[in-house]
């Protein structure tokens, strides 16, 4: 399971993390506490009975939105969902947005499918995946004397995608939804977005293109596999977001007192993305990922990543040591003032 947070200081740091989230919660620790933190894969009992008021304590405010649950059978509360915590002090909840890829599949099949292929369009796309896409004011200014009465926004995205590897369409759909969407906030105000989950795609594949590229390649192989023309014309799958994905500055850094070219050799040259995030018996690969906008954040700190070897003793992940078959990512940003576009 994966979190990420977000955290804003008096030096005007905005900080992003995804963190290994097992039976026991990661609390900040020490003077510097994370800012907020976002999850995905929180069982809807634990949020509300453990970790909603265990962080409280902390001082963090929980946003949660809970997968739709077509295809779940039984008690609601084995149901999982996201969850945004951020911290009261240095943060306030402007607005919160629920993207349900169920509802927006309804409306595309009402839009462009046949009516008799309507019940095969939604048994493909009717899955219970869902984003929640938080709007935080930052309790304290980034843009100093020149605009001191600007509110300084926050607008951070969590989501878990399709994770079926004979449904690429649907995940490209998915996360096409999802940009549009931002987009549209992004329109509406002057913001800096974080765009973090598990996205159950790998790079080279056209969910990461698009994300990381604004745009898929398309001559790609993936758009073959299209039954509903649910992404035609392929030339409409495009996004304005200048998203760039933070673990890819290990490739850009130098080495100024830490040692680079180690974590380097834990990348794949080929697309400046970790060799891997999920190590499981049967999967090694990179499917998670800190996305963030170029023009209006820039990366401070990456947390190390970790060698395939040292997960390996254990056979594969989870493990006794790691609780999750997801590695930690974290990186510390900070917003880059500007002019309003």
């Amino acid at each position: 399971m994966l979190s990420a947070a977000l955290s804003g200081s008096a030096s005007n740091l905005v900080q992003s993390s995804v963190l290994n989230n097992g039976p026991t919660p990661v609390y900040p620790t020490g003077t510097e506490k994370n800012s907020g933190e976002t999850w995905f894969e929180v069982q809807n009992n634990h949020f509300e009975e453990f970790f909603a008021p265990e962080l409280d304590k902390h001082g963090y405010q929980a946003l949660y939105k809970k997968r739709t649950i077509e295809v779940y059978t039984g008690s609601s509360q084995a149901i999982d969902g996201c969850a945004t915590f951020f911290r009261r002090d240095r943060f306030s909840h402007v607005k919160k947005y629920e993207v349900e890829f169920n509802k927006a599949a309804q409306s595309l099949t009402d839009a462009i499918i046949p009516a008799a292929q309507k019940k095969l369009a939604l048994t493909r796309l009717i899955k219970d995946n869902i984003a929640l896409i938080a709007v935080l004011e930052a309790k304290f200014s980034n843009h100093g004397t020149e605009n001191p009465g600007k509110r300084q926004l926050l607008c951070v995205a969590n989501t878990h995608i399709n994770i079926h590897h004979d449904l690429k369409d649907v995940k490209l759909w998915q996360v096409h939804t999802l940009l549009k969407g931002l987009e549209k906030i992004a329109v509406s105000a002057d913001i800096p977005m974080l765009v973090c989950g598990d996205f159950n795609s790998t790079p080279g594949s056209t969910s990461h293109g698009l994300l990381a590229r604004g745009k898929v390649d398309l001559l790609h192989p993936d758009l073959a596999v299209d039954p509903l023309g649910i992404l035609r014309p392929p030339s409409k799958l495009s996004h304005q977001l200048p998203l760039v994905s933070a673990y890819s500055s290990f490739a850009r850094m130098a080495g100024a007192g830490y040692d680079f070219d180690h974590q380097r050799r834990r990348m794949d040259p080929s697309t400046n993305e970790p060799l891997f995030t999920n190590c499981t018996r049967d999967f090694t690969g990179t499917i998670d990922y800190i996305f963030y906008t170029a023009d209006s954040l820039t990366v401070e700190s990456l947390l190390e990543l970790l060698d395939e070897d040292s997960l390996r003793k254990d056979t594969a992940l989870p493990s006794p040591v790691w609780s999750s078959d997801h590695i930690a990512l974290l990186a510390e940003f900070r917003c880059i003032p500007r002019n309003r576009r």
